[in-house]
């Protein structure tokens, strides 16, 4: 049996796996930053419900100043 000829074929499946492996994280990576863009995990509704629920009426501005502090974090 040929070591060398062994050693090059299981770096070359290695270096597949690693490769697929990076490729596939920055595919998921921008897949995921895409699908958080179009559907943001809280909407304004959502504020409003959790702000009523804390016993207060939230106005308009708040509401928008909220949104706002969301997304800058996001």
């Amino acid at each position: 049996m040929d070591w060398i000829a062994f050693l090059l074929d299981l770096l070359k499946v290695l270096g597949g796996f690693i490769a697929g492996a990076v490729v596939g994280f920055f595919i998921a990576r921008k897949y995921m930053e895409k699908y958080m863009k179009k559907n943001p995990p809280i909407n304004e509704q959502m504020i409003k419900a959790m702000m009523s629920q804390m016993g207060r009426k939230p106005s308009q501005k708040q509401v928008n100043q909220m949104m706002n502090a969301m997304k800058k974090n996001m």
